[in-house]
């Protein structure tokens, strides 16, 4: 798809950076993108540091008389924040000017285009912070955010292939369940392997009662393991974030084969 360019500045791009009073901002939850979950973190940063990067806002279209008159399109998570800090105001970029496409272009691009730092890349980065004697604070927050991390991005295409490899293989499975297996030089005619050892066939509907027993046993340690998440070693707690991402990316392909 080509795109059409721009013949002049996006509006987003000319916003003025000031602070604005928190009362100053809608409840309008046009832009939001998701939950703000979890924001301990991210405003204990800001207690730390200060706010780094300042939130979108425009003015509330149709804004009634009296009413708040700025509208947050990207920073919903900052302004959480900065409300549980109990501080009255926040860095807000003012786009006095700013259309719907441009709007929901500013809000789409952090969840869209942004991509953290993978896992190998914050090991890296620790190491660089410790030989360097610098931001010792980063050290409580690293682990965290190896939790977080995604997954690196050839090992995710590694998961997928083998996953459509997998939804292959079940796919024909069900088509040759009714044919003999040929013979082979490691398969005596009597079916069992040149070894002796007997072969074991495992039909689709084994194989999908025995994955879903599986996973809702690990559910149930999962909910056992939320229940005391605080408790777990970090480096545990890492390994079965990522292990859960791995499930989370094939939900999706699984879905849309039902």
């Amino acid at each position: 798809m080509e795109l059409e360019p721009r013949t002049t500045a996006p509006a987003h791009a000319t916003g003025a950076v000031r602070f604005v009073p928190l009362s100053e901002l809608s409840d309008d939850a046009t832009f939001r993108l998701r939950d703000e979950g979890d924001i301990a973190p991210l405003a204990a940063s800001i207690g730390r540091l200060g706010q780094l990067v300042p939130v979108e806002v425009r003015p509330l279209p149709g804004t009634p008389a009296g009413g708040p008159p700025l509208q947050l399109v990207a920073g919903f998570r900052r302004v959480a924040a900065v409300r549980m800090l109990a501080r009255d105001r926040i860095l807000a970029r003012v786009h006095e000017t700013l259309d719907d496409d441009d709007a929901w272009g500013i809000a789409l691009t952090q969840a869209l285009l942004a991509e953290p730092l993978l896992a190998s890349e914050l090991e890296a980065l620790r190491e660089r912070l410790a030989a360097a004697g610098r931001a010792a604070w980063a050290e409580e927050v690293l682990p965290d955010a190896l939790a977080r991390a995604p997954v690196d991005p050839r090992l995710r295409e590694r998961f997928l292939e083998w996953a459509e490899r997998a939804s292959s293989g079940a796919e024909t499975a069900e088509d040759a369940a009714g044919e003999e297996p040929e013979a082979s030089e490691e398969t005596e005619p009597g079916g069992e392997a040149a070894s002796g050892e007997a072969t074991v066939e495992v039909t689709p509907e084994d194989l999908a009662r025995e994955l879903a027993q599986r996973m809702y046993e690990v559910n149930q340690d999962l909910a056992l393991a939320f229940a005391s998440w605080a408790d777990l070693p970090r480096e545990g707690r890492r390994m079965i974030v990522e292990q859960a991402r791995y499930v989370a990316e094939l939900l999706a392909h699984l879905e849309d084969r039902r």
